[in-house]
């Protein structure tokens, strides 16, 4: 037999294995993480998981992680970085707008708040982007307690649109009419 003819294995990462999971929490639910299943989807044997992780309770904790960095670093973190704080809502609005996988990996954690890992995130990943937008909108010369409730009603219309979106699969938008919602909520929530 010729070595060189051997299909090559290829070695996987904790982050592989965590992108992984999280791909598979938006498509399935958390209920659906299972080291077996990742391991068929990934091609290799379990103990690739094993290697990185002692259980699945502790990659879960490790992709909700990922999850979470993600939604600090890649998008609040650049957004805070625009100083103009009436261009750093809009921007805001557009990208998140066109951030599918995180969103549907929110959904998906929105249906599993009766798990014990996911609450302490969700409550985290919720309390940091209800700070976030009431800084915004205060630095958009709102008073405090109407910064508040604006972030408030934007927070609730995120999760909203989430909730019909990949619960019940309504609306039923195309891209462009996607746009001009994004660009009316634009226009509705951020003060003129």
């Amino acid at each position: 037999m010729n070595v060189s003819s051997k299909p090559e294995r290829t070695r996987l990462s904790a982050e592989d294995w965590e992108l992984a999971a999280l791909q598979l929490i938006a498509e399935q639910g958390v209920g659906a993480l299972a080291v077996e299943a990742l391991a068929r989807q990934l091609g290799v044997t379990k103990g690739s998981f094993y290697w990185h992780f002692r259980t699945r309770e502790a990659l879960l904790h490790a992709a909700l992680e990922r999850w979470e960095q993600y939604g600090e670093r890649e998008v609040l973190g650049q957004i805070e970085q625009i100083t103009d704080p009436r261009k750093r809502l809009p921007e805001l609005f557009r990208r998140v707008a066109h951030e599918l996988q995180p969103h549907r990996v929110y959904a998906a954690l929105l249906k599993a708040l009766d798990h014990p890992q996911v609450v302490p995130v969700m409550a985290r990943v919720s309390q940091r982007r209800m700070e976030f937008l009431t800084t915004a909108y205060r630095e958009a010369g709102l008073p405090p307690g109407e910064a508040l409730n604006r972030a408030r009603l934007t927070y609730a219309a995120y999760v909203g649109f989430l909730q019909l979106n990949f619960t019940l699969g309504l609306p039923r938008i195309n891209l462009e009419e996607f746009d001009a919602y994004v660009e009316h909520m634009i226009a509705t929530l951020i003060p003129a």
